[in-house]
C-alpha cells in the first residue's frame, strides 16, 4: 500500500462508519433550526415582505410570525416523541422531516400571486415547519446518543450544535447576498432563502434509509433478530454478540414500571428530580438572552451605534465567529464537563452583557459630547464574546441533560419536554425582543446580565456533572440526592457530582457505551 493511499483509505473509512453517518445526519437535521433563525432575520426586515403580510416592521405580528414556529415546534416534541417510541426513531425523524418540507413551501407560498390570506399561509406554514422541526429537535438527540459511547456523546451533540450554527450561517450569507443584489424591495430576495430550506429535509430524506434503527429501542420492542442486523452496522462483527447481550440483560433488567408524564411533572413523581434539570437547562439557556440576539441580529448592531449596511454585515461576522468557537466547544465539553462550560459561560455572558450595557448608554446617549464609533466597535467586541461564551458554554449542554439523566423508559417523553420548554421559551424571548427593543434600548442588555446572573447561579448550586458517567452512575445521583434530602450538588455524596470523573473506569470499572441502558 502506497502511503498516498493511506489517507484516502482513513477518510472511506470515517465516511462508510455508521456512527459518522448517524453524526453527519444528526449535524444537518439540527441545522434546520438554525437555518430559520438566520433566514428571518433578514426577512423581517425586507419591504416586500412586510408589505405583502400587510403589516409594518415595528408591528407585533412581526414577532407573532417568528414565534409561532416555537408554539409548533412543542406540539411537534410531543407527538414524535410518543411516535418514535410505539414505531421506532426512524420512521418519527421521517415523518418530522415530511412535515418541515411542507411547512417551508408554505411560507414560500404565501402571498404568492395573491394578497388576500397571505398572512394566514405565512403563520399556518410557519407553525407546521415548527411541528417538523420541533420533532427533529426531540428525536434526533435521542437517537443520536443512543448509538454514541458515553465518552463521546458530548462530542457529538456538540458538533450537530456546530452544524446548527452553519445553518445559520447559510441562511444569513444567503439572504444578505439576495437581499443586496435584488434590494429590500424585491420578494425574491426573502422567498429565495425560505425555499433554499428544502435542500436539508430533502436531503436528509434521501438518505434517512441507510441509517439503523436504533439497537436499544428494537430490543425494547423484543426484535431481537433486528437489532442484531443493527448492530451489525454499528460494530465489529465480534463485538455485535456481546452488545446484544447487554441490551436483552438491560431490557430483562429494567423495571416493567411504565413512567408517564405525570411521574416526570408531578412533585411527588419519581423523575420529577431530573425533569426540573431539564426544564431549567432549558429555561436558563433562554436567559442568556441568545435566541433574541440571533434572531434580531442586526437590530442589535444598529442599537449599538451602526448603520444598517454594516450591522448586517457585522452580523454575519458575528454569526461566523460563532461557528468557528464552536470548535472549541466540541473539544473541551468531554475534557472539562458540561457544568464547568456552563457556569463560565454564565460569567462572561454577565460581564459582556454589563459592558454592553454601559456603552449602549455612551452611544445613545445624545448629552454626551463624545466620539461614538470607538464605542460601538467595544461593543460590538462585548457581543462577539458573548457570542462565543454562549456557544461554548450554553447551546448544547441543556439538550445532552435529557439524554443523560433518565432511565430508558422514560428517556423519549425527557427529550420531548426538553424542546417544550426550548419551544415556550423563545417563543417568549422572540416575542418580546423586538417590544424590549423599541422601549428599553440598550437597557435590555442589563436585563441579559440579570438572567444570566440567575442562570449561573442555579446550574452550580444544583446542575450535576453528567459528562463521562454511564446511565446508572447519573441515575444514582437522584437516588443519592433523595436520601440526602437536598438537590444541592455539594451536598450529595461527598461532591462527586461536581466535576467529572478523574478517571475513566474508576469506581465501578471501565464506563458503558449508552447503548448499555
Amino acid at each position: 500500500m502506497t502511503s498516498s493511499s493511506r489517507p484516502l483509505k482513513a477518510i472511506k473509512k470515517a465516511i462508510m462508519n455508521k456512527q459518522s453517518q448517524v453524526t453527519a445526519f444528526s449535524s444537518t437535521a439540527i441545522a434546520l433550526y438554525g437555518y430559520d433563525q438566520g433566514m428571518m432575520s433578514l426577512v423581517n426586515t425586507n419591504f416586500n415582505y412586510l408589505s405583502t403580510m400587510g403589516i409594518t416592521e415595528e408591528s407585533p405580528l412581526v414577532a407573532v410570525i417568528v414565534s409561532i414556529y416555537y408554539v409548533g415546534c412543542a406540539i411537534g416534541a410531543i407527538l414524535a416523541s410518543r411516535f418514535a417510541d410505539k414505531r421506532g426513531r426512524k420512521p418519527s425523524m421521517f415523518a418530522c422531516l415530511v412535515t418541515s418540507c411542507i411547512g417551508n413551501l408554505l411560507m414560500f407560498l404565501a402571498g404568492l400571486g395573491y394578497s388576500r390570506g397571505a398572512l394566514f399561509v405565512m403563520l399556518t406554514g410557519r407553525f407546521v415547519m415548527g411541528l417538523g422541526v420541533g420533532g427533529i429537535d426531540s428525536v434526533v438527540p435521542l437517537y443520536s446518543s443512543e448509538l454514541h459511547d458515553s465518552d463521546e456523546r458530548g462530542k457529538a451533540m456538540a458538533q450537530e450544535f456546530q452544524a446548527n450554527i452553519l445553518g445559520l450561517n447559510l441562511a444569513f450569507g444567503l439572504n444578505l447576498f439576495v437581499t443586496r443584489t435584488l434590494g429590500k424591495s424585491n420578494q425574491w430576495a426573502w422567498r429565495s432563502p425560505i425555499i433554499a430550506m428544502q435542500v436539508f429535509p430533502v436531503m436528509l430524506i434521501a438518505f434517512i434509509s441507510r441509517l439503523p434503527e436504533s439497537p436499544r429501542w428494537l430490543i425494547s420492542k423484543e426484535k431481537d433478530e433486528k437489532a442484531k442486523e443493527a448492530l451489525s452496522e454499528i460494530y465489529d462483527e465480534g463485538d455485535v454478540d456481546d452488545e446484544l447481550k447487554t441490551l436483552t440483560k438491560a431490557r430483562d433488567d429494567s423495571s416493567d414500571e411504565k413512567i408517564g408524564y405525570s411521574d416526570m411533572l408531578s412533585p411527588q413523581g419519581s423523575q420529577f428530580h431530573p425533569t426540573m434539570l431539564t426544564i431549567m437547562g432549558q429555561v436558563n439557556q433562554a436567559l442568556t438572552g441568545y435566541g433574541c440576539i440571533s434572531v434580531y441580529g442586526p437590530q442589535v448592531f444598529e442599537l449599538l451605534g451602526f448603520n444598517v449596511v454594516d450591522a448586517e454585515f457585522i452580523t454575519l461576522g458575528n454569526y461566523m465567529f460563532y461557528l468557528l468557537m464552536m470548535t472549541v466547544a466540541w473539544m473541551t465539553i468531554d475534557v472539562l464537563g458540561r457544568r464547568k462550560l456552563m457556569v463560565w459561560g454564565s460569567i462572561v455572558l454577565v460581564s459582556s452583557f454589563l459592558l454592553l450595557t454601559v456603552f449602549g448608554a455612551l452611544i445613545s446617549e445624545q448629552s454626551i459630547n463624545v466620539p461614538r464609533l470607538p464605542f460601538s466597535i467595544i461593543g460590538a467586541t462585548g457581543l462577539y464574546i458573548a457570542t462565543s461564551a454562549f456557544g461554548i458554554g450554553w447551546l448544547s449542554q441543556p439538550w445532552l441533560i435529557p439524554t443523560e439523566t433518565y432511565p430508558s423508559e422514560a428517556r423519549a417523553q425527557g427529550t420531548a419536554i426538553s424542546v417544550i420548554v426550548w419551544g415556550i421559551m423563545n417563543f417568549a424571548v422572540t416575542f418580546l425582543s423586538p417590544i424590549l427593543f423599541n422601549n428599553l434600548k440598550y437597557w435590555i442588555f442589563l436585563i441579559f446580565a440579570a438572567s444570566n446572573s440567575f442562570a449561573g447561579v442555579w446550574t452550580w448550586l444544583y446542575s450535576p456533572e453528567t459528562g463521562g458517567r454511564s446511565f446508572e452512575e447519573n441515575v444514582r445521583f437522584f437516588e443519592d440526592a433523595s436520601e440526602h434530602k437536598t438537590w444541592r450538588v455539594h451536598k450529595i455524596n461527598d461532591k462527586e457530582f461536581v466535576s467529572m470523573p478523574k478517571e475513566k473506569g474508576e469506581e465501578g470499572g471501565e464506563r458503558q457505551p449508552l447503548l448499555d441502558n
